[in-house]
């Protein structure tokens, strides 16, 4: 070490892929701080690199090892001419390739009287240091600042690529607070290659529009009820402020600025009643003040300025509290608010009340340096480790009892509190959730005791008070940011002290009014001018789907707490039917409650079965609500409810019911039929009561396919039977509404529903007939052929072949298959029709082959039919199972006379047909179709005849076609 110069190497183990490096650094130093570094490294950063770091520890932690000379200069004074020369050769011969050509052109120099080496006496000394006017300060590598900030621009702003320049922000911020003069500098550096990126002028020139991304940031800037404003006018405000102001001199300089004497008698009284001095001013600016002397190695300077802040927050509390008792008479009877704060503190982009909050936090944090350092709450909010906190003793402008950690939890109750206007603008409404649940994350970390406790009882009575100063206040405005986040914090943390309080605030903060057609909408400019309720425009709320899950999220916590209390459960589940309004959300709490009364530990809880059940009854109806206010209306059901639980239970008809309202039931989905199973299996926890009246009122919860396909056939199956434990007389009671409900369901949709009626009504007699009839009826006109065919099928299976047969033929006349669907899947019920005719008996094979013919005009399957009935005598096996000994049905005599002339008609037509647009490839396939056709054909009297004949007319009327009719000739004749 030579003066004010620090050189040395070190050594980089070798590593698995990896060799050891030797890197050559170089330190100078002057006035205890780092001027210059390099490094043969060759790493680039704004951060010194490794080896300069393990030099300087090096150094300060092993002084002894490290060799002190005197500067240079000092060292050659004392050479004489002999050990200069030798001094300077030496030099060169070591390092001749770096330094020689340097070495010849100062010789040169010096050995020309009138260079400019000449005129200046002495020469310089790099291990000198610094003259003392010289200024002097932190070595900043100010190419790599600006390099740094290329690459950010050059990444296009990508998920990840502001790390870096996060990184480059949170060095200047740590510069300012060691109040290095370097901090300044670098955000210029930043500022300005900003400015200075060629895309701006190009954008400009090009009139290039805002992509979607950066207008989401703009948004907050421009929005309409505010004067025109840029990214720069925080900055621009910013440089008006000043420090001079007398009164806010003595308050952050002394702990003993009072004044004892004052009368607290104006609005903006500089002390308080007490004599403690307040700080009035907008609110975000006043905490930026705070913020920057924190920033800025100021952080006693910043606490005494924040709790002269918070006391006058709390002072401003008390009296509007007292303002609007005076005017709550008449603000609730018209049911109006106003808004006072259009900006929110919490979401804020100069983060006013985290910056408090942070401010008080370190200044009661036991760790280790506590106040001779800050970390920045907002920045590294859930990195930093869990700390622990202590109510240190109190500055003297606190009430007795009261710490610094008291201040920070109230502070931040006061801010989450704050009824605000929810602000324009996909990033800021994102912003404002954020920074909610970060300040509530962070509010966690910390025990409650009872101190803070009462803290929590205090601002929670104040909130539910103080009318439009407060989320929480009876009448809030249609678009105040939701409390649901912090109201459920608020409940966890209240509940086990004081559990009517936690209900109160929680039942309050439940409301969405944003999502209600009218609502309070006060005027947003006058903070003490109050307006009436006018419908409003439905406002841009990107995050309203975030904002529905934690209000689902509070009543879930709710339910949970109001186990076992029937009056608790019966206010929560009103406070939900009336404030939530997505019935996924309303379905899950249902799914909640479910699982909260099963619980493998304990007995299941009938009343929360039933609030769960109720939950899943109203998520289970899909509504559209028009204009009209809300009208609720009971239906009886078969008895009077008689215990508490079944006063809920009675009204499961009890929903919301408008001019219009209209049930979505015709679509099914996965997510609907998921919705009615596990209603039907939470019916059937609560009790056979329960199943007996959802089946009574399907047509208001289900469609009829989910009445009969899932809720009747779930009542009607064995498991519901054993875990009922039903006598014989509620078993048929039960199935008694089953069959009802299924014969109401095939009426009102036969299509869908006629199977599941017939299999739900067969242990029924008159039900089962019932079911049957309305199958014939809506068989001519509502019910396609595969629908008739599988009930046909059914019939049969069930030992009802005549009315299988009746629904065979009705099936029939529906149908029609062409020339060319040999393939359709209807075939295969045409064979089983015919089957069961010729089984049945001559009449009934006579009676279905007309409509056979009418209906199949395809020869293959014709000619199948035909082969099937020659095969065995009809009514072979009759009705009883007895085997009929009658003959083989003759072809010349109907019914099969008809089949054969018309299976042979069909060949003689699809020949025609094919023959139209066929192609050498499918030659051979004809060949084989004229074939089968043939075997058809002797099947008549006089066919080989007719098929002569036929074969004849396609030679007289195809000959063009050579080839084919050449393969017709080799093969037929």
């Amino acid at each position: 070490m030579e003066g004010f110069h620090l050189s040395g190497t070190v050594t980089e183990p070798a590593m698995q892929s990896e060799p050891e490096t030797v890197c050559n650094v170089a330190i100078s130093f002057d006035r205890c701080k780092i001027t210059s570094v390099t490094c043969s490294c060759g790493n680039k950063d704004i951060f010194y690199c490794a080896h300069v770091v393990a030099l300087s520890l090096y150094r300060i932690r092993k002084p002894d090892q490290v060799k002190l000379h005197l500067p240079i200069s000092e060292t050659l004074f004392q050479m004489n001419r002999d050990q200069l020369q030798k001094f300077v050769q030496y030099l060169i011969t070591v390092h001749h390739t770096e330094v020689l050509p340097t070495a010849q052109k100062l010789a040169d120099e010096i050995l020309s009287q009138n260079s400019e080496i000449n005129q200046v006496h002495g020469a310089p000394d790099p291990t000198a240091g610094a003259s003392i006017d010289d200024e002097n300060c932190w070595h900043l590598d100010e190419e790599q600042v600006q390099e740094q900030v290329k690459l950010f621009l050059s990444q296009g702003g990508y998920h990840g690529s502001g790390k870096q320049l996060n990184l480059l922000f949170a060095k200047v911020r740590e510069m300012l607070k060691m109040r290095d003069s370097n901090g300044a500098r670098m955000l210029t550096l930043i500022t300005e290659q900003f400015m200075a990126d060629p895309r701006l002028s190009l954008w400009r020139q090009q009139g290039t529009a805002m992509t979607d991304k950066y207008r989401q940031l703009w948004d907050e800037l421009d929005s309409s009820n505010r004067p025109h404003r840029t990214v720069f006018t925080r900055a621009i405000e910013a440089c008006d402020l000043h420090w001079q102001d007398s009164h806010l001199q003595h308050i952050i300089s002394s702990d003993l600025y009072t004044n004892y004497c004052y009368h607290d008698d104006t609005e903006n009284s500089l002390f308080d009643s007490h004599g403690w001095p307040l700080w009035h001013e907008h609110v975000p600016t006043a905490c930026a003040r705070v913020d920057a002397l924190r920033s800025h190695g100021y952080p006693r300077e910043a606490l005494r300025l924040a709790i002269a802040i918070v006391n006058t927050l709390r002072r401003q509390q008390q009296k509007q509290l007292e303002m609007f008792r005076a005017q709550k008479k008449e603000l609730l009877h018209k049911g109006v608010t106003s808004i006072t704060n259009l900006e929110g503190w919490v979401g804020h982009p100069l983060d006013p009340i985290g910056t408090l909050f942070s401010s008080l936090m370190e200044a009661c944090r036991v760790d280790d340096e506590s106040f001779h350092g800050f970390s920045d709450f907002t920045e590294n909010m859930g990195q930093c480790k869990s700390l622990e906190y202590q109510h240190l003793p109190a500055h003297k402008f606190l009430e007795e009892g009261e710490s610094y950690l008291t201040l920070a939890v109230e502070v931040a109750l006061i801010g989450l509190g704050q009824q605000r206007i929810m602000p324009d603008g996909l990033y800021a409404q994102e912003k404002v959730c954020r920074n909610e649940e970060q300040l509530i994350s962070k509010l966690q970390e910390i025990e409650l005791d009872d101190t803070l406790v009462k803290i929590f009882r205090k601002q929670a009575v104040f909130l539910l008070e103080a009318g439009p100063y407060s989320g929480l206040g009876e009448v809030i405005h249609r678009e105040s940011v939701p409390m649901h986040t912090f109201a459920k914090y608020l409940f966890t943390s209240l509940l086990p002290h004081d559990a009517e309080l936690a209900y109160k605030t929680a039942l309050r903060a439940m409301r969405l009014l944003v999502l209600e057609s009218t609502a309070p909408s006060g005027d947003m400019s006058r903070p003490h001018h109050i307006a009436s309720v006018v419908p409003n425009r439905y406002p841009r709320w990107f995050t309203l789907s975030h904002i529905e899950s934690q209000q689902c999220e509070l009543a879930s916590t709710m339910l949970t707490a109001a186990k076992g209390d029937v009056q608790r459960l019966e206010t929560v589940l009103e406070s939900i039917q009336k404030n939530i309004h997505s019935s996924s959300h309303i379905f899950k709490l249902a799914q909640d409650a479910f699982k909260i009364a099963t619980l493998m530990d304990s007995l299941p809880d009938i009343t929360l079965l039933k609030v769960s059940l109720e939950l899943g009854l109203q998520g289970v109806l899909q509504k559209t609500c028009k204009d009209q206010k809300t009208i609720y209306y009971f239906t009886s059901v078969n008895k009077a409810p008689k215990t508490s639980g079944e006063r809920i239970l009675s009204q499961l008809l009890l929903m919301p019911k408008r001019k219009v309202m209209r049930m979505t039931l015709s679509t099914l989905n996965w997510r609907r039929r998921e919705m009615v199973r596990w209603l039907v299996t939470c019916a059937t926890e609560v009790g056979v009561y329960a199943l007996d009246s959802i089946m009574q009122s399907w047509f208001t919860l289900f469609t009829p396919t989910e009445a009969t396909s899932i809720v009747a056939t779930t009542v009607m199956s064995n498991s519901t039977i054993v875990r009922l434990h039903l006598d014989c007389h509620q078993q048929e009671k039960l199935a008694g509404s089953a069959r009802t409900l299924a014969l109401q369901c095939a009426m009102k949709d036969p299509q869908n529903c006629a199977l599941s009626a017939l299999t739900l009504c067969e242990k029924d007699h008159i039900a089962f007939e019932t079911a049957y009839q309305i199958v014939l009826d809506a068989a001519t006109t509502g019910m396609s052929y595969s629908q008739l065919f599988t009930i046909a099928r059914y019939m049969e299976h069930r030992g009802y072949p005549m009315r299988a047969y009746k629904l065979a033929t009705l099936a029939m006349t529906h149908l029609n298959l062409s020339y060319n669907q040999d393939t359709h899947p209807a075939i295969n019920d045409v064979l089983w029709a015919c089957a069961l005719s010729h089984s049945l008996g001559k009449n009934e094979l006579a009676a279905i082959i007309p409509l056979v013919v009418k209906s199949v005009k395809c020869a293959t399957v014709l000619s199948d039919i035909l082969r099937r009935c020659t095969l065995t005598t009809p009514g072979m096996v009759g009705l009883h199972g007895r085997r009929n000994s009658g003959k083989l049905m003759s072809l010349d005599k109907a019914p099969l006379r008809q089949l054969l002339d018309a299976t042979i008609g069909a060949y003689i037509n699809t020949t025609h047909s094919r023959l139209t647009h066929i192609s050498p490839r499918h030659y051979s396939e004809f060949i084989e179709f004229l074939s089968k056709a043939r075997e058809t054909f002797l099947m008549a009297h006089d066919g080989h005849i007719q098929f002569t004949q036929f074969i004849d007319n396609l030679k007289q009327i195809y000959k063009g076609k050579k080839k084919l009719m050449m393969l017709v000739r080799e093969r037929f004749g």
